[in-house]
């Protein structure tokens, strides 16, 4: 029983066994079951409904008792009744939006359609407490995109970009992209309005973008208008969305281009192909967004030979798969028989090796011979099998 929910009284358990002696168990049972859905005892009424129905079936009447003090042709009815007093209860807690509560029931039955459908049509009240409904919806991935937007709505950007960055998403794309494009979009809008605020204290035209707000009025050795943290956090996260969503990758290029005129100090550093930080994000987007390609993977390409010299491979792994986002999988194979064969050791790299790059173009005969090359013989063989006779 909840620490909340009024107990039943001592005259309604009176009543109880004067039913039970003048109308048998299942009157009995019936009338707590009322009772206890009046008391707002939902926690009780499940196994009330579970010992409704023992009774019917005439075996113990303990609802907590084991499955194996049932008759076999018990146990498929008294399944049946697990599930509907489980809906019950759980579509009761759902209407008074105590999700946690309802979540244990319809976990208990693996039927999570009806909490997210929930959620779905779910909008906090300012006091309401949404930890719980978070947890539900994102941590144990019934909902996570309400998840994240209830949490992003709530506890604002910092604590969200936590939560998503704690998070793997490597098995799960499109919700990765569903919370990258979303930070992008309030980083984005955070920053617009406060451009615009600086820009109205200074008295100087406010333009409708921020490349038109971005004056040097605004800047200066301590200025910075949004978390820089949060700037170079949701940038990086931007680099991997899909050539599909160009809204956030505008919103990151907007992005970067502030990041670019901050103190030298607010921008951070990272490692290459990136050292340049803001200036290497916006030429990467720029190529994402389909803006002076060829120049941009010039740009990249340059980086790799000196930083292979180095010992250093992540620029030949940025390249190679910036390629393969653009869809060029031949010069991707190319780039990786180039720089990747030099490697001693090609696993555990950020990009495919050359034989799953050769794999994807369908260019068996370098499939093979890359396999030679890296004395694996099945691979090697499997290559010529699979060639064109």
């Amino acid at each position: 029983m909840d620490s909340t929910t009024p107990p039943i009284t001592s005259e309604q358990f009176e009543s109880l066994r004067d039913l039970l002696n003048t109308a048998g168990p299942k009157a009995a049972v019936a009338k707590l079951c009322d009772d206890l859905r009046a008391a707002g005892d939902y926690h009780s009424l499940f196994y009330a409904l579970l010992m409704k129905k023992r009774v019917e079936l005439g075996v113990s009447p303990f609802p907590t008792g084991p499955s194996n003090d049932l008759p076999p042709e018990a146990h498929e009815p008294y399944e049946g009744a697990i599930r509907d007093a489980a809906r019950e209860v759980g579509n009761i807690y759902l209407k008074n939006h105590e999700f946690a509560k309802a979540w244990g029931f319809f976990r208990l039955i693996g039927e999570p359609g009806p909490v997210k459908a929930a959620l779905d049509a779910y909008e906090p009240g300012p006091d309401d407490d949404t930890y719980p409904v978070v947890d539900i919806a994102w941590h144990q991935q019934v909902h996570p995109r309400k998840g994240f937007d209830i949490y992003l709505s709530r506890h604002g950007i910092c604590s969200t970009i936590t939560m998503v960055g704690g998070t793997d998403l490597n098995a799960h794309p499109d919700l990765r992209t569903y919370c990258y494009t979303g930070l992008a979009r309030t980083l984005h809008e955070q920053l617009s309005e406060r451009l615009r605020n600086d820009l109205e204290s200074h008295n100087l035209p406010v333009g409708s973008t921020i490349g038109e707000m971005l004056k040097d009025e605004l800047f200066g050795e301590d200025v910075y208008h949004i978390d820089v943290s949060h700037l170079s956090s949701v940038v990086q996260m931007a680099l991997q969305l899909p050539l599909t969503e160009t809204a956030a990758l505008e919103h990151a290029r907007d992005l970067s281009a502030y990041g670019q005129r901050l103190a030298r100090q607010f921008q951070g550093d990272a490692d290459a192909p990136f050292e340049n930080t803001y200036a290497d994000y916006s030429v990467y987007l720029d190529i994402l967004l389909g803006r002076n390609v060829e120049v941009g993977l010039q740009h990249f390409e340059a980086k790799v030979e000196r930083e292979l010299e180095e010992g250093n491979s992540f620029p030949a792994e940025v390249y190679i798969n910036l390629l393969l986002k653009l869809d060029r999988k031949a010069e991707a194979l190319a780039a990786g028989r180039k720089y990747l064969s030099r490697l001693p050791d090609d696993r555990g790299l950020s990009c495919p090796s050359v034989m799953d790059l050769a794999r994807q173009v369908g260019d068996y005969p370098t499939l093979a011979l890359a396999a030679q090359e890296k004395g694996d013989p099945v691979m090697y063989l499997a290559g010529l099998i699979a060639r064109p006779s």
